[in-house]
């Protein structure tokens, strides 16, 4: 299952456009990492983004323009209603022709200005400052998890060693660990 690689032009493309039509979205994952450190580490194979709920259908049909269209569902997925009555996904893989893949995760703001997870989660909660992350890609400012969230969201499984070494730059430049004082679990090497 070899698609292409999400290119730094691509994640520019789609972040611009998504901002263009008021489609609020924060980088997460590898690329979240990258806009952090302000500088590509290594290849992605998708660009992860936390949405709100209500801009899911608008989302969908602005990357369907670009030939993007429903991958899969995450088994964290739920469906709900949004604001328009319209069900909708919250946890989902959206890939182009070329397989390309943009990975959502929707989320509802609260009356702190907070992230609640609209997946199905073990309480997870993006606090107000979680959600103010600013970062770079290719000179292009862009919003995403702070730091301290996205070590957050990459405890509770094993890590593959590029996702361990993304972890390990964050420390390095934020001059933070896990704040559950866990460390990482490593994959096993064979």
């Amino acid at each position: 299952m070899g698609g292409k690689k999400v290119r730094a032009e691509d994640v520019i493309r789609i972040y611009q456009n998504l901002s263009a039509h008021n489609v609020q979205a924060w980088l997460t994952g590898g690329w979240g990492i990258d806009a952090l450190l302000q500088t590509q580490t290594r290849p992605h194979k998708d660009l992860d983004v936390i949405i709100l709920v209500e801009d899911i259908v608008r989302m969908r049909e602005l990357l369907s323009h670009d030939g993007y269209d429903l991958n899969h569902l995450w088994p964290e997925n739920s469906w709900i209603v949004d604001a328009n009555g319209v069900e909708v996904p919250t946890a989902f893989v959206l890939q182009d022709s070329e397989g390309r893949e943009v990975d959502a995760h929707a989320i509802r703001l609260d009356d702190q200005g907070g992230g609640i997870p609209a997946w199905l989660n073990d309480g997870l909660v993006f606090r107000m400052e979680d959600l103010a992350g600013k970062g770079m890609i290719a000179g292009v400012a862009v919003r995403c998890l702070s730091p301290e969230m996205q070590m957050v969201c990459h405890e509770g499984y094993d890590l593959p060693d590029e996702q361990f070494r993304d972890l390990e730059l964050l420390e390095e430049k934020f001059d933070i660990q896990s704040p559950h004082g866990n460390p990482f679990s490593r994959r096993s090497l064979p």
